[in-house]
């Protein structure tokens, strides 16, 4: 899937570096077929309840734009705003069934846009950059495949045009019963891909927890395999403070649960820490973490909660993953003139 891996080298005494982005796509219904007409963003106009406390923070968000939210003038017109005002950066979410050109029949398999053919994949990602750049007057550099679905020929695609970090990599998930890819060799350390570091993997933080967590790649697959997940033993060794899976979001977890994944990350190293939603959510009924009014305001909550103590209680910082970038381009750059 990614041909080469350089693991990023980051001083372990640095502070931990926070980085917050927004899928900003399409409401869907997560548990249905997908269709190419269910495409409303509407949940655009209510993410101000987000930015609003990001904004406190002095937290600058990238929105990951898919092809739906360019198509709506409304929204484009509350992101350029949040962007024209210095509150947010823009990249690039590619939900392949509602990206042009259609020319691939819609199946599990190719909602993955890594599965399809590499001039179908690659035609859609020039149709979402360019419509991007064309509403907004900016190259996006960031990338974010929908369903996490990179595939052996992303990279070089993304390098083509201009991007300069993928976000799309998702450890400990293994998506290949639906055809996707297998991330669970993967951890949550950044990476460069290829020997040119042109681009740099920020994948999602998502991984264990736990006295057992250093274990976690030997030991977790059998607790969450068919007789394991019977047994319930995922649950019983989160609660017994064994090893926990979890993923640096709001939705679905607990704040504590996010604290605790994170201190037991930077006891591992970690210094780079990715923290992502999906724009849905901020209206109830989207999407499975936020059904109601009670749930939308445990989210938000669950925002405060944790960069009070990310930014407070540890003493971290905020970047965007452009700028995380280009201080680890200028790193690189001058580690290869001390050569």
């Amino acid at each position: 899937m990614l041909n080469h891996r350089e693991v990023l080298e980051i001083d372990p005494d640095s502070q931990p570096v926070l980085l917050v982005t927004i899928d900003t796509e399409a409401e869907f219904d997560w548990q249905a077929p997908l269709t190419r007409t269910n495409r409303g963003v509407a949940s655009v106009a209510h993410q101000g309840a987000a930015q609003r406390i990001l904004d406190a923070y002095d937290i600058v968000p990238t929105y990951l734009l898919d092809y739906a939210v360019i198509e709506d003038r409304t929204a484009c017109q509350i992101i350029g705003d949040f962007l024209a005002s210095g509150a947010c950066e823009i990249g690039s979410h590619l939900n392949p069934w509602l990206t042009p050109p259609f020319s691939e029949d819609l199946t599990p398999a190719n909602s993955f846009a890594g599965n399809l053919p590499g001039d179908v994949e690659r035609a859609k990602l020039v149709t979402l950059t360019e419509a991007i750049e064309g509403r907004f007057g900016r190259q996006p550099r960031v990338y974010r495949a929908g369903r996490y679905g990179l595939g052996p020929r992303t990279a070089e695609f993304l390098k083509e045009l201009g991007y300069a970090v993928d976000m799309s990599v998702a450890p400990g998930t293994d998506f290949s019963r639906e055809g996707g890819p297998n991330f669970t060799t993967y951890d949550p350390a950044p990476f460069w891909l290829e020997n040119d570091r042109r681009l740099l993997e920020l994948p999602m933080t998502w991984g264990f927890a736990g006295i057992l967590a250093a274990r976690a790649p030997r030991l977790y697959p059998c607790l969450a395999g068919r007789i394991g997940a019977g047994l319930r033993l995922p649950g019983i060794f989160a609660r017994l403070g064994l090893l926990e899976y979890a993923r640096l979001t709001p939705e679905g977890e607990t704040t504590a649960a996010l604290i605790r994944l994170t201190r037991s990350l930077l006891t591992r190293g970690q210094r780079v820490f990715c923290f992502s939603y999906h724009s849905p959510s901020l209206v109830p009924g989207n999407t499975p973490y936020v059904r109601d009014r009670r749930d939308l305001e445990g989210f938000l909550d669950s925002l405060r909660g944790y960069f009070d103590f990310f930014l407070g209680e540890l003493g971290g910082v905020s970047l965007t993953p452009l700028q995380l970038f280009e201080r680890c381009g200028a790193d690189a750059q001058a580690m290869g003139a001390r050569r």
